[in-house]
């Protein structure tokens, strides 16, 4: 079974707990896929030139970002450029042959772009143009599943290729779902790791974690409790098991040994019998 792992790119998240674990696991003969965001760095990029990073909240009540023409030209200097070397060249210390990919090469990414989203502003629905995003509806899981044949580890991060008339351009994808359709392709695990320890049902008290969904019942009960940037984090979960996804694990980034953590039980878990109308997720 591979392991499809997504590093948050929250300030509070340290990298440096799950890359010893991807070392540990490769060496055991686990496949890894590791994909990674960079929220934080891109905005501390934006800050520093003079531009004010713009977020957004969807009439369902998802929280994301606008990306306009100049945070997509950061989101290519920053997140295939610094963090995904960086990232690498950690692995790579780790003993872990590692390849750099983001969604652009290879077409590993693919679908139309989103030029415009429907937001809540003051408490009304608009139209806001001028997005450079797009909606993952291609894996080319052939060139992951080469890689990892070969003894290799991929590490992909965003941007994706959005496809635009009769062009194919650069464009934001969330992080999370694209970790979710790489699952999904390749039939894996799951992991998404952030800076809580799962889904909380009061999200002031860690103790208060959801451990799993197996049910729909269950899986509504975790929807509920989702707010912020975790609904869509709960609706990464939701599309990787109707693509094909064995299990998703929503956990902790910081605790010793995460991944293998979360592995063994730690972290909420969602089961594919949470999500009973399955489809075949669309691969390339």
């Amino acid at each position: 079974m591979t392991v499809v792992l997504k590093i948050g790119g929250a300030r509070a998240v340290d990298p440096a707990g799950a890359i010893g674990d991807v070392a540990s696991l490769v060496e055991d003969g686990e496949e890894v896929i590791v994909v990674h965001g960079g929220s934080t760095a891109v905005d501390d990029t934006l800050e520093q030139l003079g531009e004010e990073p713009t977020y957004v909240e969807t009439p369902s009540g998802v929280v994301g970002r606008f990306t306009d023409e100049k945070t997509i030209d950061v989101f290519k200097m920053v997140l295939p450029g610094r963090l995904n070397t960086d990232i690498v060249a950690a692995l790579q210390n780790n003993d872990v042959d590692a390849v750099g990919l983001s969604g652009v090469d290879g077409k590993v990414l693919s679908g139309p772009r989103k030029s415009a989203v429907r937001v809540v502003e003051d408490g009304k629905r608009k139209i806001k143009r001028g997005d450079h995003s797009g909606i993952i509806k291609s894996v080319n899981d052939d060139l992951l599943t080469t890689l990892l044949s070969g003894g290799y580890t991929p590490v992909v991060t965003v941007p994706m290729l959005g496809k635009d008339d009769d062009r194919w351009l650069p464009v934001n994808a969330d992080a999370d779902r694209a970790a979710a359709a790489i699952a999904g392709a390749v039939d894996g695990d799951l992991v998404l790791l952030t800076d809580v320890p799962g889904v909380l049902e009061d999200p002031d008290d860690p103790e208060t974690i959801i451990e799993q969904a197996n049910t729909p019942e269950e899986l509504e009960k975790i929807e509920s409790a989702a707010e912020g940037f975790m609904k869509r984090k709960i609706m990464a979960a939701k599309e990787s098991i109707e693509s094909g996804a064995s299990r998703v694990i929503i956990g902790d980034a910081n605790t010793e040994m995460p991944v293998q953590s979360a592995l063994d039980g730690a972290g909420t878990h969602i089961k594919n019998t949470a999500v009973p109308d399955q489809t075949e997720g669309s691969k390339e």
